[in-house]
């Protein structure tokens, strides 16, 4: 898989709508400009206390459910559909607050531009699109740990909801190689923390940080990014109905001996009345990404990292299908209270032999004793399996060890590819088998599905020099 994506992304952009206009830190003018492309502004933190943008806020504080929004700033250049084009320098920290707009305002880089912004807020907003631009403390001379990218709701002004962001490169600092265990504790940043509904994150590189990418908003999409680089957690799904597919999220650092985080690839948990695991997290899908605990497995630092761990359920309704898990622990994919969901064609793999490991797929027990049920676990290839419940539906899967795991992959732990006349091709049920694997090959390519995440094709030659059947 490759990720020089993203900076393509950056560069080109979509095809703008609406009136397009300019802020330059370098050679703007916030007392002369008038924000055209010969005039730009200087600091978008002038376009917004100036009132520069038409949009629409509560009529009183605090903000109440059911309040009708009213507009504000009538007239004024910006307007719904139009678009802020950002140019390169330092922008500083940018707030977007108290504007929720009719139609989505984009904020994006100019093309050939990369803007630098040491934090970017969206809080008590609306409709807005937000495209390439790269945030990170280290910009500006004045590092301190912080979130770096927040869309955040507020008790007194208003949630936010609606909120589009793509292409952005965010971390805590560019090279974190010589950071120790201290640093990557209580010197990282996190990434994303995202509390407002309808937000989605994708095509964008979170890097070098504390936490990656949290979200606690219902019906967050998390799509095709990169957390490379984290002390905590790579991924986290508080909210109802959440996407989370083909991310990829690799290199955990630093251990539970450092702190008190038990850190996981993917980790989601319910709270209800009594508190944590008194609730249910509903209608989540987890599909087609790729855990890696570490590509190094030498470096010292790394972590023994937990696959995807949900274990304050109950989870209801959720599809875990096409994901890769490559961890030194025994939670590759784990459900404590788990109902009415489905586990298919996941592929989970040892990173190193010893304990901890090797990783399984559970289901098992809520933590107070309450039963898991009406779960498929179908066309896995894993490890090892530890499933408890009621109603559990368990076939086509395949169990394998170190020894084995070389009649069934190209290269383990990292080529999870299937071999030519691997036990897998063609073995799978079709019954709730994904479309397409974890790459996005269309299933089944051959007579019948293959267990497993990736579906075999003979003709594909893999970075290694290999073609599907191995060397030779």
């Amino acid at each position: 898989m490759r990720w020089a994506w993203w900076w393509v992304l950056l560069l080109v952009g979509s095809a703008a709508h609406g009136a397009a206009f300019h802020v330059d830190p370098v050679t703007g003018s916030d007392s002369s400009g008038d924000g055209s492309a010969a005039h730009p502004w200087r600091s978008l933190a002038h376009v917004f206390d100036a009132g520069l943008i038409e949009t629409r806020d509560w009529p009183d504080y605090p903000y109440q459910p059911g309040m009708t929004l009213v507009t504000v700033h009538a007239g004024a250049p910006v307007r719904a559909g139009d678009t802020i084009y950002l140019r390169n320098g330092y922008h500083g920290d940018v707030s977007i607050q108290h504007a929720y707009n009719s139609a989505p305002i984009t904020l994006a880089a100019e093309p050939g531009h990369i803007p630098q912004l040491r934090s970017l807020l969206v809080r008590s907003a609306q409709n807005w699109i937000i495209r390439g631009l790269a945030v990170s403390p280290s910009f500006g001379g004045n590092y301190e740990p912080m979130t770096i990218v927040e869309v955040a709701n507020h008790s007194w002004f208003g949630p936010s909801w609606d909120v589009t962001m793509s292409n952005l490169d965010v971390f805590s600092v560019a090279d974190a190689s010589a950071w120790g265990p201290n640093e990557w504790v209580n010197l990282a940043s996190s990434g994303v923390a995202i509390e407002g509904d309808r937000v989605s994150l994708s095509d964008s590189r979170v890097r070098n940080v504390r936490f990656g990418i949290s979200v606690g908003g219902e019906d967050g999409v998390v799509r095709r990014n990169l957390v490379d680089g984290f002390s905590a957690d790579g991924l986290r799904g508080l909210g109802d109905r959440g996407v989370f597919e083909y991310n990829r999220v690799q290199n955990n650092l630093i251990g539970d001996e450092f702190d008190a985080n038990h850190d996981d690839g993917f980790q989601s948990w319910s709270y209800g009345a009594g508190g944590v695991g008194t609730g249910e997290v509903v209608g989540v899908v987890l599909r087609g990404n790729v855990f890696i605990n570490a590509t190094d497995p030498s470096n010292p630092l790394r972590s023994e990292m937990q696959g995807i761990g949900c274990y304050d359920g109950f989870f209801r309704g959720w599809i875990v299908e096409n994901n890769v898990v490559v961890t030194d622990h025994w939670h590759g994919i784990s459900f404590y209270g788990m109902r009415d969901s489905r586990i298919v064609n996941n592929t989970v793999i040892d990173l190193a032999a010893g304990t901890p490991g090797p990783p399984w797929i559970m289901v098992h027990d809520h933590k107070d004793g309450r039963r898991s049920s009406n779960v498929v676990v179908r066309n896995n290839l894993a490890a090892d399996f530890s499933l408890d419940g009621d109603g559990l539906v368990i076939d086509h899967n395949i169990q394998f060890n170190a020894a084995t795991a070389t009649s069934l992959f190209i290269a383990p732990p990292f080529d999870l590819h299937l071999r030519a006349a691997a036990a897998a091709i063609d073995a799978g049920s079709a019954t709730l088998a994904p479309a397409l694997d974890v790459e996005g090959t269309p299933r089944p390519q051959g007579a019948g599905f293959d267990i497993g995440a990736y579906e075999y094709r003979g003709d594909l030659i893999f970075a290694n020099g290999f073609d599907a059947a191995g060397p030779g």
